[in-house]
């Protein structure tokens, strides 16, 4: 292939990346519990050339006693698309279930295959059996079971979850809420439905109780809303368009480039 078409194809596919980690975002902006992710990139490795072997390509026209040998670039590539976990908004609820994290904690859940995910997303239920579930079924952990007869709910800004029966007024505690943070929560890997799974970039969770160092508080009748700043995402989109015409523009250059040769040697 030609080099240069073939370093254009990587830029095109880069930018290609970017636009639908900026269309995602966007598309999630109302979710709650939501975090925007972001493109990181990088060049891919670098070649040399012998002055002899870029005058037998006709690329250019060196002096080849100099010592220099020249190098040229190969493209790019996307290297990561971390999550941004800075807080987001907290909005005022009339659920006594939705429950947001202010703080760096994370909620844990209970995957179909006996798995541990992590997620930011408060907003629970009660399903069939009284179990407190996320908005997808996944059991909440520990588990936090609903007695039949549970009239109102009180989860305190420690996560201790306490209920009344029969509209009575003492309360009883069932158990309470468990937070998980990360060393580093941006190497977390992303699951779908705002959930995340533990790997060796993020390190192991450390585990422990709303209120104490470093997991936050939990609030009742709140959640957390996506963290997506649309207008900066707009703009971002609008950026990356613009480099891909470019790249675009200079492939149709390269190819009214060999057009051009093809019609020179006949």
């Amino acid at each position: 292939m030609f080099q240069p078409l073939y370093v254009a194809a990587t830029g095109l596919n880069a930018a290609e990346s970017e636009l639908l980690e900026i269309t995602n975002n966007v598309a999630n902006a109302k979710t709650p519990g939501f975090k925007a992710g972001k493109t990181e990139m990088e060049n891919l490795p670098y070649i040399q050339k012998s002055f002899k072997d870029v005058l037998d390509e006709k690329m250019a026209a060196y002096d080849s006693s100099s010592n220099i040998i020249p190098e040229f670039g190969t493209g790019v590539r996307v290297a990561a698309t971390p999550k941004d976990f800075s807080q987001g908004t907290l909005e005022t609820t009339s659920n006594p279930l939705d429950i947001a994290i202010q703080g760096e904690g994370f909620f844990q859940v209970e995957m179909p295959d006996g798995s541990t995910a992590y997620t930011r997303a408060g907003h629970f239920r009660v399903d069939n059996e009284g179990n407190l579930v996320d908005a997808n079924g996944h059991f909440v952990q520990p588990s936090i079971v609903l007695p039949e007869g549970t009239t109102s709910i009180v989860i305190r800004p420690d996560g201790t979850v306490l209920v009344s029966l029969n509209n009575e007024k003492n309360q009883t505690e069932i158990g309470q809420i468990n937070l998980a943070k990360f060393s580093n929560p941006v190497g977390l890997t992303s699951l779908g439905q705002n959930l995340f799974a533990s790997s060796p970039s993020s390190g192991e969770p450390i585990f422990g109780f709303a209120g104490e160092s470093g997991y936050g508080t939990i609030n009742q009748y709140a959640i957390e809303s996506s963290n997506v700043d649309v207008i900066s995402e707009m703009m971002h989109m609008v950026m990356v368009q613009r480099v891909f015409e470019t790249i675009t523009k200079a492939v149709s250059g390269y190819e009214n480039m060999l057009t051009a040769l093809e019609r020179m040697k006949a």
